[in-house]
């Protein structure tokens, strides 16, 4: 599945495993190196209490890094809801459903910023 976020994409592949998840070949501890980051990318993974059920391996292109991180919480969220459609209500509920569709305004002749 897909997440999008500013103009960050991120393909998630999801598979039965012990909870690795890894970023560009990385592990995402090691990739995303703040706790704030790598608790946004765990977010629908523990609401869900599956934090050890999946492997999730992840190409991010694109975008800065938190920008990938949030991505990355939109396709996870997708692939679970596309394992377990019971889930949906509980990730949407925390918001975690919906992309941001915000997204940087064209620069404009004439004008210091747009």
């Amino acid at each position: 599945t897909i997440g999008r976020r500013k103009s960050a994409i991120a393909r998630v592949y999801v598979s039965e495993g012990t909870g690795k998840i890894t970023v560009n070949k990385r592990d995402y501890k090691e990739y995303f190196t703040t706790q704030n980051m790598q608790y946004l990318v765990e977010q629908p993974l523990r609401l869900l209490d599956k934090l050890t059920d999946y492997d999730i391996k992840v190409n991010l292109v694109g975008g800065g890094v938190f920008g990938q991180a949030e991505a990355l919480r939109l396709g996870i969220s997708r692939a679970l809801v596309e394992i377990n459609p019971d889930d949906k209500k509980q990730l949407k509920d925390q918001g975690f459903m919906v992309r941001d569709p915000r997204e940087v305004e064209r620069k404009k002749p004439g004008q210091k910023k747009s």
